[in-house]
């Protein structure tokens, strides 16, 4: 606007005011009113009284502006309005389709500038006038406020607003995208808006489903990152527009688009791994069927969380805000398949990062209120320890003595031994040396867990061993006090002493044969009764004497008392001769017994 024939009509419905425009503008330039000086008006004079404090871009000759105006007289009378009319002008300029002093006055316009035109008559509508609404030899008053302006030479306008420092890919054709974004038109008028869905915009790129500007202007762009992109109309929803307006662009608009790209990825992608740190001396990697330890902290790939979806069911906090590990078999469908293939050939201590697409995470539908559909999960990982069920305990020497060694410990030995107690990751559990003294265990008695039993036996004295038992053979899923469910443990151990054990069942054995007359050796007054001062004494001179030995790592006191309260068959307090019996005779009696 403003065309050359009447302001409220098309100028292809009236074209013989187009001819008018031409015998106007060469009737001669000295019809216009005069100037404020006194003199005729040579030209349009422009008043810029608003001007934008950006302005990308000016009107130039043959460009496609977009815009409203008030049309009025010197007196103030209006003859015209497009707010009137609830409708832009939308039309080239400098082409002839509007009046000169129009196509002059829009020339270097900005967005959002307004304007105030003083339009002399032989640049308007001349000596002529336009019959019923504009007079001969008129001067004409425009207010004009640009709202639009792009060339069919344009090309879709990125500006990065925004880029992380790690960019782990970038955006191509065929990529599905998750973002945000905020549509505007080139004068700021909101048009539609993700953020008011709760929720955000997903689609393939480059594939058609987006129009396309929007697919030119998302290549190239990284998770997180924020891009302003404007789009010419041709690229975008053309002369048609898209819906009715208030709710949807109009027609030949061009569009801003303030975009945050929340992730990306290809159908075809696979699990991407990223090691952080990894432990020297990794002698051992995860393999399907292991049980594993870890922690992690989960995240969308624009860095948005701990989300911690739990790859399983779904949860709120991540592993480390409930102070325990995550613990599964990998490799058997516990977890989600990505996790499930991005812990294999962890090695126990190691950092990774594991980048998951959406088919091999939560699919489309995502799952509860924390992970969105068609979200790429991003885990923080830290093995603490893996095993597998038919793992045994892994022994390894440290240190012998230089001396020869000719017995080593078996089962039923009583040994006396030093320990370090940890987990795979270093965290120290428990000391031998925190109590001052060695360890004491009977191998095979149920005295310590099973594995440090398989451990210490076949030791040296002074030798020092690494073991490492898996939870099966340790405290198993429940744990102990101070010690995690289904926790591998490492032991550092030094055997201190050993000594023969006794079998089992047995609380004292002879070196040799047994006296003939026991009883009568025991029964030291002779009075046919061995009370328990007696029996004590008795059992202290064989061990003194080197004759026999005591069960290893017990009280003597208490062990002597024990083997008294047996041979006392009818609890009085004394042995007479029909009570007391060698643990062989019982042996045999029973087993005649039983034949």
């Amino acid at each position: 606007m403003f065309p050359a024939g009447p302001p409220i009509y098309s100028l292809l419905r009236l074209p013989l005011l187009q001819l008018l425009l031409l015998v106007v503008q060469a009737v001669g330039r000295g019809l216009g009113r005069a100037s404020p000086a006194g003199g005729p008006l040579e030209d349009v004079v422009i008043e810029r009284y608003h001007i934008p404090r950006a302005c990308p871009r000016e009107v130039q000759m043959g460009d496609f502006v977009r815009y409203h105006y008030n049309g009025t007289f010197e007196d103030g009378k209006k003859f015209d309005s497009s707010y009137d009319r609830n409708t832009l002008v939308a039309i080239v300029v400098g082409v002839g389709r509007l009046i000169t002093g129009m196509d002059r006055g829009l020339m270097g316009m900005c967005v959002n500038e307004r304007r105030r035109l003083i339009v002399p008559p032989h640049l308007g509508y001349g000596s002529i006038g336009l019959a019923g609404l504009i007079p001969p030899d008129a001067t004409l008053y425009f207010d004009v406020v640009l709202l639009d302006v792009w060339n069919k030479e344009d090309t879709v306008q990125v500006s990065i607003l925004l880029r992380p420092p790690h960019c782990p890919r970038m955006i191509q054709d065929g990529d599905f995208v998750r973002y945000h974004y905020n549509g505007t038109l080139l004068d700021g008028t909101s048009f539609d808006t993700s953020y008011s869905r709760g929720g955000t915009y997903d689609t393939y790129v480059g594939s058609g489903w987006l129009i396309k500007g929007m697919d030119q202007g998302l290549l190239g762009m990284c998770p997180g990152e924020r891009r302003k992109i404007i789009i010419p109309p041709f690229l975008a929803y053309g002369e048609k527009g898209y819906g009715e307006w208030k709710t949807r662009p109009p027609h030949t608009a061009s569009l801003v688009f303030h975009v945050l790209l929340i992730d990306v990825h290809n159908p075809k992608d696979t699990v991407q791994l990223e090691t952080l740190e990894l432990p020297l001396g990794c002698v051992r990697r995860a393999v399907a069927g292991d049980f594993m330890r870890y922690h992690y902290n989960g995240s969308l790939m624009d860095g948005e969380g701990p989300f911690d979806s739990l790859p399983g069911p779904p949860a709120l906090y991540c592993s480390y805000s409930r102070n325990h590990t995550y613990n599964t078999y990998i490799g058997q469908g516990y977890i989600i398949p990505g996790m499930d293939q991005g812990l294999q050939g962890a090695c126990v201590g190691e950092r990774r990062r594991i980048t998951i697409p959406p088919h091999l995470a939560y699919g489309e539908n995502g799952t509860g209120d924390k992970i969105p559909g068609s979200a790429v999960l991003i885990f923080n990982v830290h093995v603490i320890d893996f095993h597998n069920p038919a793992d045994v305990v892994e022994i390894k020497t440290l240190s012998r003595p230089s001396e020869t060694c000719n017995e080593t410990t078996k089962l039923g030995d009583f040994v006396r031994y030093h320990y370090n107690c940890s987990l795979l990751d270093g965290t120290q559990l428990f000391t031998s040396h925190d109590y001052g003294a060695p360890q004491e265990a009977t191998l095979g008695a149920n005295k310590v867990i099973e594995g440090l039993d398989m451990g210490l036996q076949g030791m040296c004295v002074g030798e020092r061993r690494q073991l490492i038992v898996p939870p099966h053979l340790a405290h198993g899923e429940n744990g102990a006090r101070g010690v995690p469910g289904s926790a591998v443990l490492q032991f550092e151990v030094e055997l201190v002493s050993r000594e023969d054990g006794l079998p089992t069942g047995y609380l004292f054995v002879w070196h040799e044969d047994p006296p003939a007359n026991l009883f009568e050796d025991m029964d030291l007054n002779k009075d046919g009764e061995v009370p328990p001062e007696e029996f004590s004494t008795f059992i202290k001179a064989q061990v003194s004497e080197g004759k026999g030995r005591l069960m290893p790592g017990q009280d003597p006191e208490k062990t002597i008392g024990d083997m008294f309260q047996n041979q006392d068959r009818n609890q009085d307090g004394k042995i007479t001769v029909e009570e007391l019996k060698l643990k062989s005779d019982e042996d045999e009696e029973r087993v005649h017994e039983e034949l």
